[in-house]
């Protein structure tokens, strides 16, 4: 699989549960009308129950000026979570999740389905709210290693 070009981003929740954060490649467009994405993360991390748990998440489509934000969140240097977030500046839009301030763009959104698929939990979220898109090259990641577009 880690020969798939992909898109990096953050996925984000915070809600009762707590707040959690986890760099991802595997997130797509399900449809435009309800406007809805998928998300899959790994179950061997109990902390992503959260998701589940709080009921929403954003994805940040990360630029490539994101990449230490995206290896904070990967586990790189073995950060305690408020280290984490700390790389980074947050907002919220409609759901409470954490938006981070300067990714491409910011997708909130509320699950709606959520279900183990082999290693990995499969999350869909109706899209809410929006952020503002902005100009810069994406954060893409291939063969183990960060790349720029």
């Amino acid at each position: 699989m880690s020969h798939f070009a992909a898109s990096v981003c953050l996925v984000t929740t915070d809600g009762p549960a707590g707040r959690r954060g986890v760099t991802v490649t595997s997130v797509c467009s399900v449809s435009d009308e309800p406007p809805t994405l998928l998300v899959c993360l790994n179950q061997s991390s109990a902390s992503n129950t959260r998701f589940d748990h709080n009921g929403v998440f954003a994805v940040n489509i990360l630029a490539s000026h994101n990449e230490p934000v995206a290896r904070a969140f990967s586990g790189e240097g073995q950060l305690e979570l408020e280290e984490r977030f700390a790389a980074g500046r947050w907002t919220t839009l409609a759901t409470g999740a954490p938006i981070l301030a300067d990714a491409l763009v910011s997708f909130d959104c509320r699950v709606i389905d959520s279900r183990p698929v082999a290693t990995h939990r499969v999350i869909l979220g109706e899209v809410l709210a929006i952020g503002e898109p902005t100009l810069g090259e994406s954060l893409l990641y291939r063969a183990r290693r960060y790349h720029s577009l």
